[in-house]
């Protein structure tokens, strides 16, 4: 098996080679882009490239650097973000972000400005959707923000693709790394290839892009397989991007893309399940002879973007023009639970996807005025947007309806540059909604025999949302030493109206509490530049009429959503310093707290993670050589109580721990070997959320020490 993907990764560059060579006839090269210049802008925060520092806000940007230096120790999105993201929850260390949330609420993932949350049923599967080789940069924008819409309760997590970034008609670049457990190596062993080509001539460019993954079993701190919900042993992942772009002029430009992502999990191995409350971990063996392995692989089953951008640069003589259309579809499968039986029926269980479907079109425009010792700007535009969600069961029941969404909304941004110093910006987006619900029954789901919920026949309807949320902040930028900002902005958020329908006890949609929460956020911080050192601090607040939590029905045996007022609070800061020419570090710390203020009781851990400190050393011991080393700790939460002597839902104790990560490369003319090692001292310890989470199936303890291997070729 091993020898015939070593065949199809070479076949696979072969190939791509090819196809460059074929379009590279018709192309001319053009200038590459200056790196430094790309990492001191960013186009997320308001749809238009600024630079950072006009920006009061916390932002942070993932480069291209830091994105290669993880992938030497591992290729999961999730584990970086928690790793270079302050207000970014720990990672799950599975295939689901679930509780990893940034700042307490969900952020909007984005693939160049197109959602890839299914917000209306939030899976929390939206991080992985694309691979970290195709990607240039991450803009991760803090704080509840209504610029792109709905979902984007936390802030915006936008994976911005790559460019072709080369002078050459063809250049590409093409790696083959394996990962394996060295706590046990048995049936381990995982393979990972990726190759892309680039060019540009006269007036096209292109960038193609395809990675494979095969992963073999993971294991614990004690040679055990972590359980197979959201797991990542046995999964398979595959991606395919493309983009092609044409510059029609010197000012207009059009360009198609094209992402495909998939990653299912195929096991013959079942869980033994363990409890938070009995300290019993969750663990994988091999199925026993003749064992029926219920279900079908989880995972996404094959989701697709295309995206069409239209760029006019001088529309009019002070303004500019950009048309983003878009279209997605989206099969994403979860694992088998027991909990979606229903024994009357003949059903021991269950498997949902989340189904999506939407199609776009944003028009954004902006116009510079240069006033005396005013430089202005103004953002302006319309989006629309039609998504469709739903979750049925893999066995055809239909678990959440088919929610047909059709959302419309301008926005106007201002931006005011005073004597190059202060920066203060002002906005206003005005959402129209429109969700159509037909009539439906929701699920009779039966935790045991005799403890079901109730089906209910629901009277389907169109609901109405609309809403305005306003923007204002400014930045002073005068001392590099001490550059302050403040800033309030506002979210219209309808997130995860799935589940309040799929848990409805009442007959009608008009009766089920599924209004629209509006987000206020408050932040104050500054950066401050000394030389090699850089400082980064803010300070949140952020509150909500209608946040969303669960609540357990010992009757029903069923989680039902609880609608009730929020506030979250928290601060977080980065220090980077260059301590000489081959020594650099890197270190953040992010504390959380939030409150139901109906009841004054805490949030649990399904939104506010538990302290968390990284470090980050980058060691450049000789001219083509380096070596990092990678710092997570993970602090105590313990807000909660035992319940009749058990904990429940989202609220088990959070106890500290500590993970170490290495990683180093050897750089060659044409080629470099690169080694990982994540959880070097093998630390066996649960991850945030399996603490927490008290739900069956997920106190699984994260991997032990881990090796990744590989060389990468330029060409």
């Amino acid at each position: 098996m091993r020898e015939i993907l070593f065949n199809e990764f070479y076949m696979l560059r072969s190939s791509l080679t090819l196809i460059a060579v074929t379009i590279s006839g018709l192309l001319h090269a053009a200038p590459n882009e200056n790196s430094e210049n790309i990492e001191r802008v960013i186009i997320t925060g308001s749809r238009v490239i600024e630079n950072i520092d006009e920006v009061p806000a916390s932002i942070t940007i993932i480069s291209q650097a830091d994105i290669q230096e993880q992938l030497k120790i591992t290729p999961e999105l999730q584990n970086m973000l928690a790793q270079l993201v302050p207000g970014m929850a720990p990672s799950t260390g599975t295939a689901s972000n679930a509780s990893q949330t940034l700042r307490g609420r969900a952020a909007l993932i984005m693939i160049d400005g197109v959602p890839q949350s299914t917000p209306l049923r939030n899976g929390s599967l939206g991080i992985k959707s694309l691979d970290p080789s195709a990607i240039e940069r991450i803009e991760v924008i803090k704080g509840a923000t209504s610029i792109y819409g709905n979902g984007a309760a936390g802030g915006i997590i936008n994976y911005i693709t790559k460019k072709a970034a080369s002078d050459k008609q063809l250049t590409g670049s093409a790696s083959i790394s394996s990962r394996f457990s060295a706590v046990k190596f048995e049936d381990t062993l995982g393979l990972r290839y990726n190759a892309s080509v680039n060019g540009q001539q006269n007036n096209l460019s292109y960038v193609l892009s395809a990675s494979y993954e095969e992963n073999g079993l993971q294991r614990d701190a004690q040679g055990d397989v972590p359980g197979l919900m959201y797991g990542l042993s046995d999964s398979e992942t595959e991606n395919i991007f493309a983009k092609l772009g044409y510059q029609i002029d010197n000012d207009k430009s059009v360009q198609f893309t094209y992402n495909f992502y998939k990653s299912q999990q195929q096991s013959d191995l079942i869980d033994v399940t363990g409890s938070v409350n009995s300290g019993e971990k969750t663990y994988a063996v091999k199925a026993p002879a003749n064992t029926d392995i219920k279900g079908v692989p989880q995972g996404p089953r094959g989701n697709h973007n295309f995206m069409m951008k239209y760029t006019d640069l001088a529309l009019l003589d002070n303004t500019q023009l950009t048309v983003d259309l878009y279209k997605q579809t989206i099969e994403n499968v979860f694992f088998f639970s027991a909990a979606l039986a229903n024994q009357s029926e003949g059903f021991d269980g269950g498997q949902s996807l989340i189904k999506s479907d939407k199609s776009g079109l944003r028009l954004t425009a902006n116009s510079q005025f240069d006033f005396e010792n005013v430089e202005s700007t103004l953002i302006y535009g319309i989006d629309t947007l039609n998504d469709v969600t739903s979750q049925p069961l893999v066995d055809g029941r239909i678990w959440v309806p088919e929610m047909d969404m059709e959302n419309i909304a301008g926005f106007l941004q201002t931006k005011w540059v005073v004597a190059d110093d202060v920066v203060l910006k002002a906005g206003l987006r005005k959402e129209s909604i429109n969700l159509a619900v037909d009539d439906y029954q929701t699920l009779k789901l039966c935790r045991e025999i005799n403890q079901c919920s109730v089906a209910m026949d629901v009277k389907g309807d169109t609901l109405h949302y609309s809403a305005t949320t306003y923007n204002i902040a400014a930045k002073y930028n005068a001392y590099p030493q001490f550059s302050p900002f403040i800033s309030f902005s506002q979210g219209a958020d309808i997130s995860d109206t799935g589940r309040l329908l799929r848990a409805a006890t009442v007959n009608d949609i008009a009766d089920i509490q599924t209004e629209a929460s509006i987000i206020d956020n408050y932040e104050l911080g500054f950066t401050s530049e000394f030389d090699d050192l850089r400082f980064e601090v803010a300070a949140y607040r952020s509150t909500s009429e209608l946040g969303t939590t669960n609540k357990f029905n010992a009757a029903t045996g069923v989680y039902e959503p609880v609608r009730a007022p929020q506030k979250i609070w928290g601060y977080e800061a980065l220090v980077q310093y260059q301590l000489n020419q081959s020594l650099a570090i890197n270190a953040t710390y992010s504390w959380i707290e939030g409150k139901n203020t109906a009841q004054d009781v805490y949030l649990g851990a399904q939104q506010i993670s538990a302290p968390k400190a990284t470090v980050n050393l980058r060691w450049q011991a000789l001219e083509n050589a380096s070596l990092s080393i990678n710092y997570l700790h993970v602090g105590n939460r313990k807000r909660f109580e035992k319940i009749e002597g058990e904990y429940v839902g989202d609220q088990g104790p959070i106890d500290n721990y500590q993970v170490v990560n290495l990683s180093g490369q050897m750089l060659f003319e044409h080629y470099k070997v690169f080694v990982g090692i994540e959880n070097l001292f093998n630390q066996d310890y649960y991850s945030a959320r399996s603490q927490s989470f008290t739900y069956k199936g997920y106190n699984t303890k994260s991997i032990g020490t881990t090796v990744n291997l590989g060389l990468s070729i330029d060409f």
